[in-house]
């Protein structure tokens, strides 16, 4: 047993395409987020390749700023089956530190109208160093994860009308 993902599943009534197209669209994260830390997109471009980079616009009572960005490398892109990216920061000499942390969606049709999505959080790469660091795993509560699908269920439905 794996003690470092969590993942959620919920049923869609919507076709995989439809989801994966909300998903892959980093405009609408803010409207799919489960916690309110993701503030908004800073990149409009909708992701369509491993390696893409796209940034976010943040906030977190316990972040230092309290409001900060992150940047976001796309680490799987299988359209319209699986999209997932890898979270970090932007450093002061403009490289790129990314923490381990992954959330990964994999979408699976139950049939023409309807898709079953699973919302994975993996940690299991975080170094040593980033977890000394004392941020716990996950950062979040139980319920985020099942929030974020049906934020993104209740988005779909909406633009479905």
């Amino acid at each position: 047993m794996n003690t470092e993902t969590v993942s959620a599943t919920l049923a869609f009534p919507a076709p995989a395409a439809m989801v994966f197209a909300a998903l892959a669209d980093p405009t609408t994260h803010a409207a799919i987020d489960g916690t309110g830390w993701v503030r908004g997109s800073i990149n409009q471009a909708p992701l369509s390749t491993v390696g893409q980079i796209f940034r976010m616009r943040m906030y977190h009572a316990d972040h230092p700023d309290g409001d900060y960005r992150t940047v976001n490398k796309v680490v799987v892109f299988d359209r319209p089956r699986a999209i997932a990216w890898t979270t970090g920061q932007e450093l002061d000499d403009g490289e790129r530190e990314f923490g381990g942390w992954i959330w990964r969606y994999d979408l699976a049709p139950v049939d023409e109208s309807t898709t079953e999505v699973t919302h994975t959080y993996d940690w299991s790469a975080v170094p040593r160093y980033v977890r000394d660091r004392g941020i716990t795993f996950p950062p979040f509560g139980p319920g985020h994860l099942a929030n974020s699908l049906r934020h993104l269920r209740d988005l779909i439905t909406e633009a479905s009308r």
